[in-house]
């Protein structure tokens, strides 16, 4: 989710109940004659506030479980998950008087807290430095659970362009040959290179090549172990390839190291993608973990 314009009002708004409750909680503190307490009328009024917060943006995973629901729109959950939920962690510090727990569990409740609250923060800083990075470095960005069925095509094109390169040599080779069986006036026309008609091994060295090198590097899930996983060493292995074969035929081998560009850029999209959701894999789960111990204090609170 990008922040822009249209988050100004969420931001404003969050301001302002931060300056509320920390305008409320500075008389709070100097005023308590035994130090600010979570059980007391404040402290309760602060917890059931920043609960209130969690919970609702803890509500964002049912908004998205029960899509079709008519309960506001999805843009409206995500923008209050972000800033009510960030605004949640000061208002429990302000019920904590910013002491992080005094028992096992409140630690717990305030490490889950912590993690759950940068994780948010690095998520949402994510969200606005990567897309940008990787419409910059992957201008061949595809549908992200696409990958794996566009990799699968490209093998399947380069094999094709092996093929073809395959038999345009050796046709090149029997057009050699049969010239060569003309009488010496018509034996050596123009345009026909000589290396097409002394290396008769090429067709065979491309295709070694695609079977030990580029179709290893297409279907690797580690391609920058590969010698085509480098832009530049890539570049000269081709350019050793194109100067066995005639000009005619370079743009076959240009279309193959293009398909390996496209391997490259559909890896690093991989990557990024990874990274711009990796940090879901902390958060999500120390939130659920961290609504059931909250639910769990409170209830001890109240009751004891």
């Amino acid at each position: 989710m990008i922040i822009d314009q249209s988050h100004r009002a969420w931001l404003v708004g969050s301001l302002i109940a931060l300056a509320v409750g920390a305008l409320l909680y500075v008389p709070y503190a100097f005023l308590s004659a035994g130090g600010v307490s979570g059980g007391s009328a404040a402290g309760i009024a602060y917890a059931g506030v920043g609960s209130a917060m969690m919970v609702f943006a803890g509500l964002l995973g049912l908004r998205r479980r029960y899509r079709t629901a008519r309960v506001g729109r999805a843009t409206f959950w995500m923008r209050g998950h972000l800033w009510i939920g960030t605004l949640s962690f000061p208002f429990i510090l302000f019920h904590s008087g910013f002491r992080f727990g005094n028992g096992p569990l409140t630690e717990i409740l305030m490490l889950l807290f912590v993690i759950v609250f940068v994780s948010g923060i690095v998520g949402a800083a994510l969200q606005q430095w990567l897309p940008r990075v990787m419409t910059q470095r992957v201008p061949m960005e595809t549908v992200y659970e696409q990958i794996d069925h566009v990799l699968e095509q490209l093998v399947q094109e380069a094999a094709v362009i092996v093929s073809d390169i395959g038999a345009a040599i050796e046709a090149e080779i029997e057009r050699e040959d049969e010239l060569q069986e003309l009488p010496p006036v018509s034996a050596s026309p123009k345009g026909v290179p000589a290396t097409v008609a002394t290396e008769e091994r090429v067709s065979k060295k491309v295709a070694v090549f695609f079977d030990s090198q580029m179709k290893p590097y297409l279907v690797s899930r580690r391609p920058e172990k590969h010698l085509l996983g480098n832009t530049v060493r890539a570049a000269a292995a081709f350019q050793q390839l194109k100067v066995l074969v005639s000009r005619s035929l370079w743009p076959k081998f240009d279309d193959l190291e293009n398909i390996c560009e496209e391997k490259r850029q559909l890896e690093r999209e991989r990557r990024l993608h990874k990274l711009l959701h990796g940090w879901l894999l902390f958060h999500i789960p120390a939130s659920y973990a961290l609504l059931l111990l909250g639910a769990l204090h409170a209830f001890a609170a109240l009751r004891y």
